[in-house]
């Protein structure tokens, strides 16, 4: 099964398309600002005019680094798997959370495995707007399963990898999150792999993303999750300053 090519601002367009409140409401605030400091002209003007062009910075820093994470980097083109040894014939797991955009990928990438895909989206626990947006954008990848966080419904060894690429933090409770990878800890064969996609609760995506950052997790807090659900952390790497991979077994 061929994939279509990512389309170019594929990732930054996505961003805008299924976030664009976040962009009407900066777009008020720095009208509703320019009007105060226009009809009523005073000293403290400067405020907001300050105000004003840091809501335009941060909104442009933003989008730049999207467009950076999701389109120019080697996130898509999953070449940082290269290093991870995966068998012909080998049974693949995919698990996402309201939008896949990589099982395409890695059915392409390893085509001579089976890939079994599974959505955990739950709309009343998953309650972001841009989700259900992504969701109703794109059609699922064919043959996804929609699991329960807290029932994957595998049977016990038959998986050799288990991929969770940018999912897993929209499991917000911590023990929720425990649950969810002694899972598929549960379902993966004795030599199995899990690998976890995930930003950074950290310094160069609060500068980029502000406030947005505290929706993701600290490293400190996955690595407690993995070792509270019996997992070990074999390697970590990096996908650019804002994007780490965890490598389980």
């Amino acid at each position: 099964m061929e994939r279509a090519l990512r389309k170019t601002f594929q990732g930054v367009l996505n961003i805008i398309r299924f976030n664009w409140h976040f962009y009407v409401l900066a777009f008020v605030l720095i009208a509703c600002l320019f009007t105060i400091t226009v009809l009523f002209p005073n000293q403290f003007n400067w405020i907001g005019y300050l105000l004003i062009i840091g809501i335009i910075l941060a909104t442009t820093l933003s989008l730049v680094a999207s467009y950076y994470i999701y389109d120019l980097s080697n996130l898509y083109s999953l070449n940082w798997l290269d290093d991870l040894e995966i068998k012909s014939g080998s049974h693949l797991l995919n698990i996402n959370a309201g939008l896949d955009e990589t099982s395409y990928l890695l059915k392409q990438k390893y085509a001579a495995c089976s890939l079994t895909p599974m959505d955990f989206y739950n709309s009343a626990k998953h309650t972001e707007i841009s989700i259900e947006r992504a969701r109703k954008a794109y059609t699922p990848y064919p043959g996804t399963s929609l699991i329960e966080t807290t029932d994957i419904g595998l049977s016990l060894k038959s998986i050799d990898c288990t991929f969770v690429i940018l999912a897993a933090h929209e499991i917000r409770d911590k023990q929720e999150q425990v649950v969810f990878f002694k899972q598929i800890k549960q379902a993966l064969k004795d030599d199995g792999k899990i690998v976890v996609v995930e930003h950074s609760r950290d310094i160069y995506n609060f500068l980029v993303y502000n406030f947005g950052c505290f929706h993701f997790f600290s490293p400190r807090r996955w690595k407690e999750v993995f070792r509270n659900s019996g997992l070990a952390l074999i390697q970590t790497k990096k996908i650019t300053p804002f994007i780490n991979v965890y490598y389980l077994t």
